[in-house]
This record gives C-alpha cells, structure tokens and sequence, in this order.
C-alpha cells in the first residue's frame, strides 16, 4: 500500500487529523482562509469561473463618461458635519475662530481644520446638494456602499458597490483581487455574486499581509511547503470528484490556490507593505498608512479596480470640538489624520498621473445637525450632507449645488435633475465613470426579480452627477 493510500485511509477514519496533518508546523487551513476568506479567493484568478457566469442582462444603452480606470471610495463612517467642512457655515458664537475660514476658488474652508486639503480645493469638486434616506448608522452606511434600501427586497443579497465594479472589471490572470477594503470593519460583502467578487479585507501594516510565507520554509527554498501542500491536494482530489454534498468541492482548491499564489511573492509584499517615512509623510495614522497602501495597489496595477478605504467616528454627539477633552473624538483630533492622509494620497496619485483615471470619491453615510450646538456640545444625525469627488477628468475647484443660509436643505440642487442628489446617483456615477452602464439589469439573482445595478433603471429615478465634469 503506497503512503498516499495510507495517508487518504487515516483521514478518512480521523478526519479531525486532517487539520493536525496541515497545520503543524506547516502553513493551516486557517492561515489560508486569513488571506482569502474575506475576498481573495482562488477563484478570481480563474478565468473557467468567469466564463461561466456570464448571466442574461439587459440595458437602457446609456452613454457613459467612462474616463476612470480605477476608483477609490473613502467612507466617512459615523457621519462628517457637513456644515463644519465641507459645506462650511460659520455660526457666531459656536465655530472655533482658530477653524480660520477661508474663501478659495469660490469656496468657504475651514483652513485651520483642513489646511492640506484645502491647498487641493482647485482639484475637488463639492456636491453639496446630497441628502441621505435614512438616519440609523448601520442602514445609511449599508445604503451608501450598495445603492439601495438594505431592506428592499434584494437589499440582503445586493452586492457592495466595489463588487459590481469589480465583477464588470474583472481581467483574467491578474494577481490582486479585484476588490480591496481597508480599515473597513463594516463593509458590505459581495452579496449574491460569487466569492470572487468579495472586498479582500485587511488593516494595513508595516508588515504587509501576515501569513504570507511558512515560518518552517521563510522563503520557500527548501519546498517543505509546497510538498506538504502537493500532498493535500492528493488527499482532497477525491472529494473534489466525487463529493458528498452532490456537487464538487472545487471552492476549496480555489481558497488554496488563490492563496499559494500570494504566498512567497514580491510584488504581494511589497505592495502591502510601507515604509516609517512614507507612514509618516501620510501623517502616520491608521488612515493615513490605508491612503498610502491604496496608492500602492493601483501603482502595482495587479488587477485591483476598487478600493474602499473606511475612515470614522465622525459620531459626534458631545464635544465636537473638543472643549471638555480635547484628546477625545472630535473634529480636530479626526480632522488632522483625514487631512493629512488624503492630502497625501490625492498628491501621489497626482505625481504619477494615477489622479487621471482614478476616481476618489468621499462621502459619509449622513450629516449632522446645523446651527448652534446641542446641551451635549455635539451634533445629531440629519439628512443634508455633502459628498467630495477629484480625479478621472472630474473639474474641481468648485461646489455642485448649495444649502440653506443654516445648511440644513438643498437650496439649490446644482445639476440636471433638479432635485437633491442620493446615495444611488453617487452609485450611478461611480458605475459611469467608469464606463459601466448603470442601466444594466442582470438576470441571475435567487429571487429571479432582476437585479438592477441602480435600482429603479427603468424608471430613470437615478443617473449620475455629469455636471462633475464641467
């Protein structure tokens, strides 16, 4: 009997020493699934999965900008005040003097609360005419990153917005996935669409992606990993054939091959990976180093298409500014860190002429309460917000739309429509700059409803912000 066969025998009476027999001291079934688990699965890097699942859609035909190749969408959780940024209103008594507001290119600015970004203000254009659907962090932060009512009636198996871009963006034999999420604890998945199309997430480190070498064979020279891996793969063939579940198990082999690929590779480590200086230059921060290796992904143009980077609390119901603790969660001690990382970011991309098929897109799920502040010195949830945009041909250095004297409503909606912009026009021109027809309405969900990219095509409810590009 050869040592295989005895192997496959043991197993088969022990199946918990299956895990045992991989684990020790080898790379585990659960390092694995730490690299591809939340999104990089093997699957993406084969191209027999994507062939087949190419579903019956239709269209409305549109006409897209399609100028951006890639995009980066910063979520703003817990909700920025729009009226102490973006959409800035002085209210005598209440707005710290030492926010410094300074009119450029037309536009109000707190420069002593934003002073790197508003150097940038001729390259952002300001939507200042947004207003949200809801007022529950969980339902409004679900609604911005897939477009639609999380309780509608696909809203459980609608995928994050990143997936759709990346399920149309997707190229065959490509090293990254296609989606990537960063210091994004609350993302969206990739609903019904395959696992493929899932955010690969991770914190950034100095380190890079953990787990990516075995600390028996560091570097991979004396092939301890890849026999004991050959030899698993010998041992599941069976199950992969003749499965017990009445189909093949063919997504585990996809989990360890995604995964072997990402393992021993440079490009992986060095991708994921910054240096104290450049940590520092993005202002040393979880934020910051997330601003910097989003960079680095789009620069090693290893097929990534997507990423989502989550930046909060911006929760601030009590001492927003700061009065009672300054060291607390307020809007200097979150301010400088966004400042200081998007500034950074949006100044690379500049530098390498990345900013020019790139779309960067910030936006929070909400606003916050205007005026004079609440007994607590904080600010409530309210529908007003305000959404920033830059790159891929976007014209900056100006606002779209305007508020009321208080900024508590759309007072002039600045675009087409005529209305106040929602989180599924954002939706709609992130698709369009990107050249993917927000129309389109795919036929293969489980409920055989149709799944439209932006809900309500049919009906023209939504479209996207072309006034963004002048």
């Amino acid at each position: 009997m050869s040592e295989q066969e005895r192997l496959r025998r043991f197993f088969n009476r022990h199946p918990h020493h299956h895990q045992t027999f991989f684990s020790r001291p080898y790379v585990t079934r659960r390092q694995f699934f730490q690299l591809v688990g939340a999104g990089v699965t093997g699957s993406y890097l084969l191209p027999r999965l994507v062939e087949a699942h190419q579903p019956e859609t239709t269209t409305s035909g549109v006409t897209t900008q399609n100028k951006a190749k890639n995009v980066i969408f910063i979520l703003l959780g817990g909700a920025i005040s729009h009226t102490d940024t973006f959409d800035l209103k002085v209210v005598n008594g209440t707005t710290p003097a030492n926010f410094n507001p300074t009119t450029t290119t037309g536009i109000n600015w707190p420069m002593g609360l934003l002073p790197k970004t508003g150097a940038l203000l001729g390259d952002l254009a300001i939507v200042r005419s947004m207003q949200a659907h809801a007022l529950v962090h969980t339902l409004a932060q679900h609604w911005t990153q897939i477009g639609r009512n999380p309780a509608a009636a696909l809203g459980d198996i609608a995928p994050n917005i990143g997936s759709v871009v990346a399920i149309e963006k997707y190229q065959p034999g490509q090293l990254f996935p296609p989606f990537v999420a960063l210091n994004s604890g609350a993302c969206v998945g990739n609903g019904y669409f395959s696992a493929q199309y899932a955010p690969f997430k991770i914190i950034p480190a100095a380190a890079g992606i953990p787990n990516t070498a075995n600390p028996n064979d560091p570097t991979g020279a004396n092939g301890r990993f890849t026999t004991m891996y050959t030899q698993l793969q010998a041992i599941d063939a069976p199950l992969r054939v003749n499965s017990p579940y009445g189909k093949p198990l063919e997504d585990y082999n996809d989990f360890y091959t995604a995964a072997q690929q990402m393992m021993y590779n440079k490009t992986v480590n060095d991708t994921f990976s910054f240096s104290s200086a450049d940590s520092q230059r993005y202002g040393n921060s979880s934020f910051g180093n997330a601003c910097l290796v989003a960079k680095q992904v789009l620069a090693a143009d290893q097929g990534t298409r997507f990423v989502l980077i989550t930046n909060g609390s911006w929760d601030m119901h009590q001492d927003i500014y700061g009065a009672a603790n300054p060291k607390g969660n307020n809007m200097y001690t979150m301010g400088k860190p966004l400042d200081d990382g998007y500034s950074a970011l949006l100044s690379d991309l500049t530098a390498t002429g990345l900013l020019d098929d790139t779309l960067v897109v910030m936006v929070g799920e909400f606003g916050r309460t205007v005026g004079k502040l609440t007994a607590a010195g904080g600010r409530d949830h309210w529908t007003q917000q305000s959404a920033v945009f830059a790159g891929a041909g976007i014209k900056g250095g100006r606002a779209i739309g305007s508020t009321t004297s208080d900024g508590s409503a759309t007072a002039d909606p600045g675009w087409s429509r005529g209305r106040s912009v929602n989180p599924e026009d954002i939706e709609a021109t992130i698709y369009s700059a990107v050249g993917i027809d927000w129309t389109t309405v795919r036929k293969d969900d489980p409920f055989g409803r149709g799944f439209e990219y932006v809900p309500f095509s049919d009906q023209d409810l939504y479209g996207p912000i072309d006034e963004l590009w002048g």
